[in-house]
Protein backbone atom coordinates (compact mmCIF):
# COMPACT_ATOMS: atom_id res chain seq x y z
CA UNK A 1 0.00 0.00 0.00
CA UNK A 2 1.56 3.38 -0.90
CA UNK A 3 2.02 6.36 1.25
CA UNK A 4 -0.71 8.15 -0.68
CA UNK A 5 -3.41 5.69 -0.67
CA UNK A 6 -2.94 5.61 3.54
CA UNK A 7 -3.24 9.65 3.56
CA UNK A 8 -6.55 9.11 2.54
CA UNK A 9 -7.52 7.16 5.13
CA UNK A 10 -8.38 8.09 8.87
CA UNK A 11 -6.92 7.33 11.92
CA UNK A 12 -8.77 4.64 12.66
CA UNK A 13 -8.44 2.82 9.39
CA UNK A 14 -5.25 3.30 9.30
CA UNK A 15 -4.66 1.79 12.79
CA UNK A 16 -7.26 -0.98 11.94
CA UNK A 17 -5.16 -1.65 8.71
CA UNK A 18 -2.12 -1.90 10.98
CA UNK A 19 -3.65 -4.51 13.03
CA UNK A 20 -4.47 -6.63 9.83
CA UNK A 21 -0.78 -6.27 8.63
CA UNK A 22 0.24 -7.41 12.09
CA UNK A 23 -2.21 -10.26 11.70
CA UNK A 24 -0.81 -11.31 8.68
CA UNK A 25 3.21 -10.90 9.43
CA UNK A 26 2.43 -13.26 12.42
CA UNK A 27 0.88 -16.14 9.38
CA UNK A 28 3.96 -15.05 7.38
CA UNK A 29 6.20 -15.96 10.00
CA UNK A 30 4.43 -19.49 11.28
CA UNK A 31 4.86 -20.19 7.35
CA UNK A 32 8.69 -19.69 7.09
CA UNK A 33 9.01 -21.70 10.61
CA UNK A 34 7.49 -24.60 8.82
CA UNK A 35 8.61 -24.39 5.91
CA UNK A 36 5.52 -23.59 3.82
CA UNK A 37 5.84 -20.01 2.89
CA UNK A 38 5.44 -19.56 -1.19
CA UNK A 39 6.91 -15.71 -1.03
CA UNK A 40 9.37 -14.55 1.72
CA UNK A 41 9.54 -11.01 0.14
CA UNK A 42 6.09 -10.97 1.45
CA UNK A 43 7.68 -10.27 5.20
CA UNK A 44 9.61 -7.65 4.06
CA UNK A 45 6.75 -5.80 2.18
CA UNK A 46 4.33 -6.16 4.81
CA UNK A 47 7.60 -5.01 7.91
CA UNK A 48 7.38 -1.28 5.22
CA UNK A 49 3.83 -1.23 4.93
CA UNK A 50 3.50 -1.64 8.97
CA UNK A 51 6.39 0.95 9.11
CA UNK A 52 4.76 3.52 6.45
CA UNK A 53 1.33 3.38 7.70
CA UNK A 54 3.09 4.07 11.72
CA UNK A 55 5.20 7.06 10.20
CA UNK A 56 2.04 8.37 9.05
CA UNK A 57 0.18 8.02 12.27
CA UNK A 58 2.65 10.17 13.70
CA UNK A 59 3.25 12.09 11.42
CA UNK A 60 -0.65 13.49 12.31
CA UNK A 61 0.03 12.90 15.99
CA UNK A 62 2.81 15.58 15.51
CA UNK A 63 0.84 18.04 12.76
CA UNK A 64 3.48 17.96 9.81
CA UNK A 65 1.18 16.35 7.24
Amino acid sequence: MKANELRGLSSEEIESRIDQLKDELFNLRFQLATGQLENPMRIRQVRKDIARAKTILKQRELGIV
